[in-house]
């Protein structure tokens, strides 16, 4: 029981069925049999398949920026993609990015690091992404000041990571000697580090000096959060609520700020909070936003779950294993001075 207790799983599933319940608690079953017997599935076929699109086209992301280190033809990347955010949705708090850096590094046989560089640039144009929602967006709705000053800090915190990334792959060498002048002296340890840091990252980032992979990418991003909007707006139509396409983004945008830090597995009950919350402010009502809520969450599970399991399935690879090795795993403590991986430890 005490193993238990220790266990990120157990208290994030257990804070994921108390927000769930706080949502169902007050929802009747004559009001979820109303609500059954109105939904539209022409719309709701229309939503299933652009969850399916969205999946798919953030699989076609991660593909263009590893292409160049590990080709790997599209049904597998679909497939290993979803199946790395099973990992990731499993997986409690942050853990799940290691589980899912594991994961492509073992199946592509590429060095971590760079698969690490690939996930920090996925979060990079995904707020790039972000941003130019907000802005269209807000043309037609109003965000609230909490959503808007948070909007102004991923904005900033955008911006300094791309001049980081543009200072470290043009000014690679001079910065080293900066380095090697103000820090080899007085602090040798931490200059070790960065500059095994500034070696090994710059080969993952390379996808930056390409104007085509960085055009391509970006609009991957921005299509595939495309496709999500419009899964919000058919489960609109599909459940009969009279919103505009501009309330499907606003609700993406809100849910997406809010979820930026995963607490429970899978977003449970947390992401129901968050998008009946935000349903609330377009005056819908407990009901049609929280069971909304729930089919929107299934909605961007299915896709994932079905491929992922498929993965898993021909591919032999474990769940358990990839839980059991993520936390003996350092990123970087196994990189030589020269940015170099070393695979396995000399004698």
């Amino acid at each position: 029981m005490l193993r238990l207790l220790k266990k990120k799983q157990f208290w994030g599933a257990l804070i994921g069925l108390f927000l769930l319940a706080y949502c169902l608690k007050d929802i009747k079953p004559g009001e979820i049999r109303e609500l059954s017997a109105r939904v539209q599935y022409d719309y709701l076929l229309l939503a299933i398949g652009m969850a399916f699109s969205y999946i798919v086209l953030r699989a076609f992301r991660w593909r263009l920026m590893v292409e160049r280190q590990a080709p790997i033809i599209l049904p597998r990347a679909v497939a290993l993609y979803s199946a790395a955010q099973v990992v990731n949705m499993i997986m409690p708090m942050l853990t799940g990015q290691v589980g899912r850096l594991m994961l492509f590094a073992r199946k592509l046989g590429v060095r971590k690091t760079f698969v690490f560089s690939t996930m920090v640039l996925e979060v990079l144009f995904d707020a790039v992404s972000l941003i130019i929602f907000m802005f269209f967006t807000s043309a037609a709705f109003v965000f609230p000041s909490e959503y808007r000053a948070v909007s102004f800090v991923v904005a900033g915190i955008t911006v300094i990571v791309l001049a980081g990334f543009y200072l470290i792959l043009h000014y690679q060498r001079p910065l080293e000697e900066c380095g090697r002048r103000w820090m080899a002296g007085r602090w040798p340890g931490v200059y070790i580090t960065v500059k095994k840091f500034m070696r090994s990252f710059t080969k993952g980032i390379e996808l930056l000096r390409s104007s085509q992979h960085l055009a391509g990418s970006i609009l991957y991003s921005l299509a595939s959060w495309i496709c999500h909007m419009f899964v919000i707006y058919a489960l609109f139509k599909a459940f009969g609520l009279e919103l505009p396409i501009a309330a499907a983004a606003a609700v993406m945008i809100i849910n997406t700020i809010v979820l930026m830090v995963p607490i429970t597995p899978g977003n449970a009950g947390t992401f129901e909070v968050a998008v009946s919350a935000s349903l609330g402010a377009f005056s819908q009502g407990r009901t049609d936003a929280v069971l909304f809520a729930l089919a929107l969450h299934l909605l961007d599970l299915l896709p994932v779950i079905l491929l992922g399991i498929a993965f898993f399935h021909f591919e032999k690879v474990s769940l358990k294993e990839i839980k059991r090795g993520h936390e003996d795993e350092m990123i970087f403590q196994r990189i030589a001075e020269d940015g170099t991986f070393i695979e396995e430890e000399r004698p």
